[in-house]
C-alpha cells in the first residue's frame, strides 16, 4: 500500500474550498470575475443566448482592463433543433464581448473555470447556458490546482 500524501506535509492549499449550489453560484462566479487581472479560462459544453447575456458585460469589463478572457464549448453543431442557434447566438455574445471562443469537435462535457490561475471552479454547472436544475459547484483557491487542471486538459 503506498501513501497519498505525508502526513507531515501541509495539505492546506490544495484544502481552501467553498461548495455552492447554482443559486449561490453566479453571484460568487461573478465577484471572481470582476477582480480578474490577467486570464479567465471557461470551458462549458453549452451556451445559451440568456446566458451569454447575463455574463457578457462582466466579460466585457475584464477584457477592457486588459484580462484574456478564454472560452471553451462544443460545436454548435453536435447539438440538436434549437440548440444549435441558441449556442450561435450565445458564442456570438461572448465574441462581441470580447472572448475567444473555441468551438471543439471532442463532444466535451466539462464544466470549469480557472481564473487567474489560481482559482478552480468544477462541478455539474453548465455556466454558459444553466436553466433551472440543481447543480454544485466547487470554488478551490490553489494555484497547484489549477495547474494541475490546466496539464489535464491541455491548456497554457
Amino acid at each position: 500500500m503506498f501513501k497519498l500524501f505525508n502526513r507531515s506535509s501541509d495539505p492546506t492549499p490544495l484544502l481552501s474550498s467553498a461548495i455552492v449550489d447554482e443559486h449561490g453560484f453566479y453571484s460568487m462566479f461573478s465577484k471572481d470575475i470582476r477582480v480578474a487581472y490577467d486570464r479567465i479560462i471557461i470551458e462549458s459544453p453549452y451556451v445559451t443566448s440568456r446566458r451569454a447575456r447575463e455574463i457578457s458585460p462582466l466579460l466585457s469589463s475584464a477584457v477592457k482592463r486588459g484580462v484574456k478572457v478564454l472560452i471553451y464549448t462544443r460545436n454548435p453543431y453536435h447539438h440538436d433543433g434549437i440548440l444549435i442557434s441558441e449556442s450561435l447566438k450565445g458564442i456570438g455574445i461572448l465574441r462581441e464581448a470580447g472572448a475567444t471562443v473555441v468551438t471543439c469537435d471532442d463532444m466535451r462535457h466539462r464544466k470549469l473555470a480557472m481564473i487567474d490561475d489560481y482559482i478552480l471552479w468544477e462541478g455539474s454547472l453548465n455556466m454558459l447556458s444553466q436553466n433551472g436544475s440543481k447543480e454544485v459547484m466547487r470554488r478551490s483557491v490553489s494555484e497547484e490546482l489549477c495547474q494541475q487542471m490546466m496539464q489535464f486538459i491541455k491548456v497554457r
